[in-house]
């Protein structure tokens, strides 16, 4: 089983990792959000080049981080998306969404 989590590293870019679904989204998020608001950085990124596996909730996050990213007056752009979530965004129309920083 994979341990998800997402974490700050020393460049300050944020760093998905795991399996994200509706077991790991909300802990995820709310560790996310924290992150965000207490970075010093304008610009953010967040690498999910080491998630595993993602359901829609994996994109639910993306656009929640992008969210809070906007409401603190920082910039995000994604890094790394894995094949399944970028799937999900074709179907869903937000892959130009989510391309922006």
């Amino acid at each position: 089983m994979s341990v998800s989590a997402i974490r700050m590293s020393e460049s300050g870019e944020l760093r998905l990792s795991g399996m994200l679904d509706y077991l790991t989204g909300p802990d995820l998020r709310k560790q996310g959000q924290a992150l965000i608001k207490s970075s010093a950085a304008t610009e953010l990124v967040v690498d999910c080049s080491a998630v595993s596996k993602s359901s829609s909730v994996g994109l639910s996050l993306l656009l929640c981080f992008m969210r809070d990213a906007e409401a603190a007056g920082k910039a995000l752009s994604i890094r790394g998306m894995p094949e399944d979530m970028r799937e999900i965004a074709q179907v869903s129309e937000l892959t130009e969404l989510l391309a922006h920083p």
